[in-house]
């Protein structure tokens, strides 16, 4: 799995976030500002960054409509499941992994464990 930069994660944070696709320069009027002073991105830095995106997976792309406008191909749990997985799976001791993510969840967490896992 690709990771994301921090300007990619914020524009998908956004694309996230949004109820229907948008164009660079809607994700860029909706990203936060890039400094104390408040500058702005340059659209161009936001289709480069969405370029990239696309090249992993993580956008795609309406060609029929100008401007192009772009969405999210996966849900932000889907994308954060999917990091725990990898990282689950890089582990030398998948166990030792597990116990000690289970030992730090709160005991809503551990309940809703418990009935995603069926073992209520």
């Amino acid at each position: 799995m690709a990771t994301l930069g921090e300007l990619e994660r914020s524009i998908m944070d956004v694309l996230w976030e949004a109820q229907a696709a948008l164009s660079a320069g809607e994700l860029r009027e909706a990203l936060p500002r890039v400094d104390g002073v408040g500058k702005e991105l340059a659209v161009t830095t936001v289709l480069t960054v969405l370029s990239r995106l696309e090249n992993k997976g993580f956008v795609t792309r309406d060609r029929d409509v100008r401007p192009h406008v772009y969405r999210a191909s996966t849900t932000r749990a889907e994308h954060m499941a999917e990091l725990m997985h990898e990282v689950l799976g890089s582990a030398p001791d998948r166990d030792a992994v597990l116990a000690r993510f289970v030992g730090q969840v709160s005991p809503g967490e551990a309940e809703q464990l418990r009935k995603l896992l069926g073992t209520n």
